[in-house]
């Protein structure tokens, strides 16, 4: 599947208040990496092996998708140019050998 057929089909499970639908998908996208949090937890606990954490993870991080790509369809933002920029701006770092440390102007 790719991004925009991903973006379009998210339409059909949105549900929530269209006048806080930027508190909505934020909190749900912040609670969502927490669990992905929260798996690498009990990994790290040994509650469970690599295999189990990896199933785990995939649902977990699909949520987290799907929160991200909510918010870009609802604030009119690009997926593909988001991930462009970023990837852009991340080689730039390992160009300029500034991927290790602190804030965005690096």
């Amino acid at each position: 599947m790719n991004i925009k057929d991903y973006l379009s089909l998210t339409k059909q499970t949105a549900i929530y208040p269209s006048d806080s639908f930027l508190e909505y998908l934020t909190l749900g996208l912040a609670s969502e990496a927490g669990e992905v949090s929260g798996v690498v937890k009990k990994y790290i606990r040994q509650d469970f092996d690599l295999d189990i954490a990896q199933e785990k993870l995939k649902k977990e991080l699909g949520d987290v998708l799907w929160y991200w790509a909510r918010l870009c369809d609802e604030l009119g933002l690009n997926p593909e140019e988001i991930m462009e920029e970023n990837i852009n701006k991340l080689l730039k770092r390992k160009q300029n050998k500034t991927l290790q440390g602190d804030g965005d102007d690096r």
